[in-house]
């Protein structure tokens, strides 16, 4: 999660405005609970839905200085770009992997592995890099005739680097469409 959610979105999905979060969150005593438990506590004591528990924590975490934009509970980065496509997914992931198939490394990052998956409804492509980090790109159809196509980069180690790589992945993203 990049973004801090909107006080509308929380307030439209929750019931509550942001700021009665906030308070509740203090309250709680979350400035001295990790996520997992922060989280755990809003599911358990205000039974907020699980992906919104995990939101408002990681807003709280955001609002308070204890994690950056970007930044994974771990501590490290990731980016997401995303892109609507003209086709199939099938369609799609051909177009993807004549850009990347023959690769031997994205941004002067040698490739370590890569795979490629499909299920019914969603095909896959997995990259793992030398510096350690993580690339997936999922395809989804969002109509019989287009495809959503995003694409994840986790393990980065600082917001700088997340930023690189985002200027990077949707440079390659304007080859296909």
């Amino acid at each position: 999660m990049s973004e801090l959610i909107s006080d509308k979105a929380i307030e439209n999905s929750t019931g509550d405005s942001w700021s009665t979060w906030l308070e509740r969150l203090q309250q709680m005593g979350a400035q001295d609970l990790s996520h997992k438990e922060i989280a755990s506590k809003l599911v358990s004591e205000y039974q907020v839905a699980r992906w919104w528990a995990q939101s408002l924590t990681v807003r709280y975490e955001q609002v308070t200085g204890r994690r950056k934009s970007g930044q994974s509970n771990g501590g490290d980065f990731s980016v997401s770009v995303s892109k609507t496509l003209s086709g199939t997914v099938d369609d799609a992931l051909y177009q993807w992997l004549k850009i990347v198939q023959s690769r031997t490394e994205f941004n002067d990052m040698p490739i370590i592995t890569s795979s490629t998956t499909q299920t019914e409804k969603w095909r896959h492509y997995r990259v793992a890099l030398r510096d350690g980090s993580r690339v997936v790109v999922g395809i989804y159809a969002k109509t019989p005739a287009k495809a959503g196509f995003s694409l994840r980069h986790d393990k980065l180690s600082s917001a700088a680097a997340a930023e690189s790589w985002r200027i990077y992945w949707k440079s390659l993203l304007v080859n296909i469409g």
